[in-house]
């Protein structure tokens, strides 16, 4: 679900709390080391997320909130703030010549640039906790 979270909007703060899961607490935050990204540059994005209104000439910069449950991608553009909720059990991630993040026929391409590289920790780690949450445990015997 995406929400314009420009302004402090109470359906978002429910959703993402079902959803995803209430934020981290503190200790926890620190424990992990940050649950936030740095910025990544958009480069493409997929109608269903209302981007068509904010096509411009600057570039879209997004970051990715992790939360127990799921994560919320943060864009901007221009001066509205959007909120894209995703729950582990309906991410999915390529990784490929691009870096992407999908759900429900929806989609958000990162570009893999310097700004990747630098959170290239915090995506291993995104990842380790979606398998941790699912219980994907494929090659345990």
């Amino acid at each position: 679900m995406v929400f314009n979270t420009t302004y402090k909007n109470e359906d978002y703060d429910t959703e993402s709390a079902s959803l995803a899961g209430d934020k981290f607490t503190l200790f926890q935050r620190v424990k992990q080391g940050g649950i936030g990204s740095g910025r990544l540059i958009i480069d493409k994005t997929s109608p269903k997320l209302n981007l068509s209104k904010l096509k411009f000439s600057e570039i879209n910069y997004g970051n990715i909130e992790l939360r127990p449950k799921g994560v919320i991608i943060h864009y901007t553009g221009k001066l509205e703030r959007f909120s894209w909720i995703v729950p582990y059990y309906r991410l999915v991630i390529y990784n490929a010549q691009s870096f992407s993040i999908h759900s429900n026929g929806n989609f958000i391409q990162f570009l893999k640039n310097k700004n990747y590289r630098e959170n290239k920790k915090f995506i291993d780690r995104m990842i380790q906790l979606k398998s941790d949450f699912l219980n994907l445990e494929y090659y345990d015997y």
